[in-house]
């Protein structure tokens, strides 16, 4: 079910830049219960693969879901690393790396070799310890692509 209101929801993203909703609307018209609304948001629509999320609570309330225009390679990786902050888990972080290939950052090699170092079996256990660990790695590798030469990346992804 997940996968069918965010491949509704998509669609709807494709024809227009935003989309306001009301979650008891969309769950009436997938016969859901709106929780299931917000597990599909919460999870399908961050800001790792490309979406801003704003909501408005009470009577009147709506959730909007904005599709984030990246004007390029260096953009995008700024916006990455601010993003990851200080801390970030090994699902947030296989996001990013998700989103760099799609935008094509990023090689289908380079990404698999980004979400190896991102496996938390390589880790301590630790879950704060490991997901700072995380961050600075995962934000080390993207800053490294800043200072890349984009003709000879480019040509690598092919």
């Amino acid at each position: 079910m997940t996968d069918i209101i965010e491949a509704y929801l998509k669609k709807v993203l494709q024809q227009q830049e935003q989309v306001e909703i009301r979650r008891s609307e969309i769950a009436q018209l997938f016969d859901c219960v709106p929780s299931q609304i917000n597990y599909v948001i919460n999870t399908r629509f961050t800001i790792q693969r490309g979406y801003l999320v704003e909501s408005k609570r009470g009577g009147g309330g709506y959730i909007r879901i904005i599709k984030v225009q990246v004007l390029d390679d260096l953009d995008m990786l700024n916006t990455m690393i601010e993003i990851i902050g200080k801390s970030i888990s090994e699902k947030e972080a296989k996001s990013v790396v998700q989103k760099l290939y799609e935008e094509d950052i990023v090689s289908k090699r380079e990404a698999k070799l980004m979400l190896v170092a991102m496996d938390k079996s390589l880790y301590t256990g630790d879950r704060l310890l490991d997901n700072r660990l995380r961050a600075n790695l995962l934000k080390s590798m993207l800053a490294n692509l800043k200072y890349e030469e984009p003709k000879k990346r480019k040509a690598d992804n092919s």
